[in-house]
């Protein structure tokens, strides 16, 4: 078995959990290597036993493992989607609904892992085009948001599904999610909690004007189609955290992707079980 390791940063108390993470699968005898600019990132400033380092874009591996918060797999994901490799999410960030293997349960696990005692889910992402070819398709796991730019004035947002014209939002922004980003800026805006193997997508005002706008939810095979009037003549789009400025004369498509990744639960985790923990269900804050 060969595992990469893949991160961007963390905080530096969770350098011995990597060394950890290293020394249990090269214990194990997996073939370990990390990717370049992750590599590079930890320096000198943790000890970390001699393994290969390979650029991200030639990582073949069986599996690989995403050392960092939400974010960080957000962006092992997009490095991935392409090379159909299966993704393993430590939490060495916050809360951890994607990088959801805690510090403490690393060595449990990893020896899961090794010994072949898991489970995956496929996790659909969003394919996203600009109207006027500037920018090559983007590909989301969490969402798109449309988003004010440098005005404190509203959007009005035209949404149309399948060539057909749903509602005119006055609002701060609009999303479009996926399962797997319900739980992320969605649900901070009042949209529903779906589960990732539910063939949808989430439609979710910012701020409405209107109090009756809800989320909306419709199935992945639609096309989604956003045109924007501002009053500043620009807005602001973030694909998963990643922004840019437009002119409202341009118009964003989205679809789902013909691109997907897998994710890994060890033996134990699931959806549901992470949602209990995460958030506290049943939990009697009183206590």
């Amino acid at each position: 078995m060969k595992i990469a390791i893949l991160g961007t940063s963390y905080e530096q108390r969770y350098d011995r959990s990597l060394v950890d993470v290293i020394d249990i699968l090269l214990n194990n005898g997996v073939d370990v290597c990390i990717e370049e600019s992750f590599r590079r990132y930890i320096g000198d400033r943790v000890s970390i036993p001699e393994v290969g380092v390979v650029p991200s874009g030639d990582i073949e591996a069986d599996m690989a493992i995403s050392f960092g918060g939400d974010g960080t797999y957000l962006v092992t994901s997009h490095t991935l989607a392409r090379k159909n490799i299966p993704i393993l999410g430590i939490n060495a960030g916050h809360l951890g609904f994607l990088a959801d293997v805690s510090i403490s349960e690393i060595e449990s696990a990893l020896l899961d892992i090794v010994e072949g005692r898991y489970s995956t889910e496929s996790r659909v992402m969003l394919d996203v085009r600009l109207s006027d070819g500037t920018e090559s398709a983007r590909t989301a796991l969490n969402e798109v948001a449309v988003l004010r730019g440098d005005t404190c004035s509203m959007l009005t947002l035209d949404l149309y599904v399948d060539g057909e014209f749903v509602n005119s939002y006055k609002s701060d922004g609009l999303l479009v999610s996926t399962p797997t980003g319900s739980t992320a800026y969605s649900l901070s805006v009042g949209g529903p909690i779906v589960s990732p193997d539910s063939a949808d997508f989430i439609i979710s005002p910012i701020a409405p004007h209107s109090l009756t706008v809800r989320p909306l939810i419709v199935r992945d095979d639609r096309t989604i189609e956003i045109r924007v009037k501002s009053c500043a003549e620009s807005y602001q789009i973030a694909v998963d955290g990643y922004s840019m400025h437009l002119p409202d004369s341009t118009s964003i498509r989205v679809k789902k992707s013909e691109y997907s990744i897998t994710s890994i639960q060890p033996e134990g985790h699931t959806f549901f079980k992470t949602l209990r923990s995460k958030l506290m269900w049943g939990a009697d804050t009183r206590l």
